[in-house]
């Protein structure tokens, strides 16, 4: 297994996550910290994307000041859960009204789509200035936004919906194993919510598994090159016979 860097390593909690805590400066109590429970997707950057109504306390917060950090977990399931990872991301919140980021979102938490679309609930992205990384016992880094960005690629944002929809519609099968073999998962029905440059997000249910590609890809052609990549592995740990995947 490939070592990562600090960047990397936070990179990958913020895209594997689904929620995270939202602390904020409340306004209306001389600059207090707020901490609050949000549901959380990535853009193809790897900046957070929130989708919160304009009555939340936390939101409210924000249009005093943009300012925020956000605790991502990634100790669950383990006996000393401070051997695991987690990382806090600072950075300034804004309201975004792009539609691919809007996507994602909703993609990857189909039950938001009940309230989305109401007229107080806002999209909004973190531009990442900076994340404190503990990625176990002594293994501790500040690491700049840069650094936690990745470059994202106009084709693959544009491409996105159709690589998901044509995954799950003609390739249920391969997501299965993925979910099976090579994240681990039980359960049947896992869907696909989202392909990135690093990677692609599954879910079922309440569960999420997150799967990284072994190489950066910039469009269709290099996510299908890495998803028939990850199936053939998939199978092989199953022991199958190979299988071609078509992602037109």
């Amino acid at each position: 297994m490939k070592t990562l860097t600090p960047g990397a390593t936070a990179r990958h909690l913020l895209r594997s996550r689904d929620r995270a805590v939202l602390s904020t400066l409340h306004g209306d109590r001389s600059g207090w910290p707020h901490g609050s429970l949000v549901l959380t997707a990535c853009a193809h950057d790897a900046s957070p994307l929130l989708l919160i109504s304009d009555l939340a306390e936390h939101t409210r917060n924000l249009g005093n000041d943009p300012r925020v950090s956000l605790l991502f977990d990634g100790t669950e399931g383990l006996d000393d859960p401070l051997t695991g990872p987690r990382v806090s991301v600072l950075g300034r919140a804004k309201i975004t009204s792009d539609p691919y980021s809007r996507a994602r979102f909703l993609s990857r938490h189909p039950s938001a789509a009940i309230y989305a679309g109401f007229a107080d609930f806002q999209l909004y992205r973190v531009e990442i200035e900076a994340a404190h990384l503990v990625a176990g016992f002594g293994r501790i880094d500040w690491v700049e936004g840069d650094e936690v960005r990745f470059e994202s690629s106009k084709p693959l944002i544009e491409q996105e919906a159709d690589i998901v929809a044509h995954m799950n519609d003609d390739h249920a099968s391969a997501i299965q194993i993925y979910a099976e073999h090579l994240a681990e998962m039980e359960g049947e029905g896992w869907r696909m919510t989202g392909c990135d440059p690093e990677g692609f997000d599954l879910r079922l249910g309440g569960k999420t598994a997150r799967l990284d590609f072994d190489h950066p890809v910039l469009d269709g052609a290099g996510a299908r090159a890495e998803l028939v990549r990850l199936a053939n592995r998939a199978r092989a740990l199953r022991g199958n016979a190979v299988i071609g995947l078509q992602l037109d």
